[in-house]
């Protein structure tokens, strides 16, 4: 009989672990920290420095948390995904006089390597402006205007010269006389939009500040803090267009693109005339216009942006006529409410056809 050779499962355990290579820890890679500077000829922006940081991974852990003047321009991290927030302060809800500034990044942290992590500053939140006329002011002196978003509501006085500040997306300005409350308007504020809209009575001249005033240089802030400005007019009792028709349930342009594959028939859509000279090549924003057959239509005065425009048909005829930049540039940046039929694709972008309708502001 053959002995048999019999190994202590310990020290089978044993053999078996030195076959197995193990793997080395991954080295650490390092998140450089930088930030440009916020300046601003017309908004005062706090000093970075004073601005709260937050670095989270990709577990929504805190990785580190304080003022950016505390905290190390470089970190030592193990490879993922981190989450860099910086921003001048918190913002929660409605509030006046309340811009935010800063910006969130998502950073891929590399094994062996340095990630530069250079955030921007620009306005996060959005905010609106209300003015009044003073005709408005004189037939209804006992109303109230409110502005109501998702996450809150602020009332504006008739006097009010704050700017309502508010997290981007659709805000309803409510009109509150005699207990009861109606829709004036409904707008979608885009981030970094300031809105001035101006509310009147049945087209009556609008009285309250020159457009020196408004614009100033609003529009001239350096450092990517440029905010989208943009001026609106809107005339109670006649429909915000100072038409007969109710148009305070006009679709914004980011509304319209969204619907625009239901094929509604009939809506009313009102948005700044961007540009036109659409072809399968693409489109023109700057004059001067060849092709008086369509022309984009913007959720910002001063955009550039084809991909999120709304295309117009200009069929032949009187609204042809009156709005196509061939004849009239100088309608470039104008507001206008328009009426036809939502259709999917028109030159490649979300579009509205066989329009019957329009008002200019």
């Amino acid at each position: 009989m053959k002995a048999l050779s019999i190994i202590p499962l310990a020290a089978a355990a044993l053999l078996a672990c030195d076959r197995i290579v193990s793997e080395p820890a991954p080295e650490p890679g390092f998140l450089h920290l930088s930030f440009i500077d916020c300046t601003s000829r017309t908004a005062d922006i706090p000093d970075t420095n004073s601005f709260h940081l937050d670095i989270r991974d990709d577990g929504d852990g805190t990785v580190w948390s304080g003022l950016w003047s505390d905290a190390p321009k470089e970190l030592r991290l193990s490879p993922g995904e981190y989450t860099v927030e910086a921003v001048s302060r918190s913002f929660t809800g409605p509030l006046f006089n309340a811009p935010q500034y800063g910006d969130r990044q998502v950073f891929e942290v590399e094994s062996g390597k340095v990630t530069a992590a250079h955030l921007n500053c620009t306005q996060l939140n959005s905010a609106l402006r209300i003015q009044v006329s003073p005709q408005f002011k004189a037939d209804y002196p006992d109303g109230n205007l409110y502005a109501q978003s998702a996450a809150g509501t602020l009332m504006y006085s008739y006097g009010e010269t704050r700017t309502g500040y508010f997290y981007p997306g659709t805000v309803w300005i409510q009109f509150n006389r005699n207990g009861k409350s109606q829709t004036l308007a409904t707008r979608e504020l885009a981030p970094r939009e300031v809105l001035v809209l101006r509310i009147g009575v049945g087209g009556s001249a609008m009285e309250v500040g020159s457009t020196a005033e408004l614009y100033g240089d609003g529009l001239t802030i350096e450092v990517d803090t440029t905010r989208a400005w943009t001026h609106e007019d809107y005339y109670y009792g006649d429909g915000g267009g100072g038409g007969g028709e109710d148009l305070s349930g006009a679709y914004s342009v980011g509304q319209a693109r969204g619907k625009a594959a239901s094929g509604e028939k009939g809506v009313w859509v009102y948005g700044y005339i961007a540009g036109g000279d659409c072809s399968s090549k693409g489109c023109s924003f700057t004059p001067p216009f060849k092709s008086n057959t369509n022309l984009l239509l913007s959720a910002d005065r001063y955009t550039a942006d084809r991909e999120s425009c709304l295309a117009v048909q200009l069929s032949l005829g009187d609204i042809r006529d009156a709005l196509n930049l061939v004849d009239h540039p100088d309608l470039l940046g104008r507001l206008v409410y328009i009426k036809g039929d939502l259709v999917e694709k028109y030159y490649g972008l979300p579009g509205l056809q066989k329009l019957s309708d329009y008002r200019l502001q």
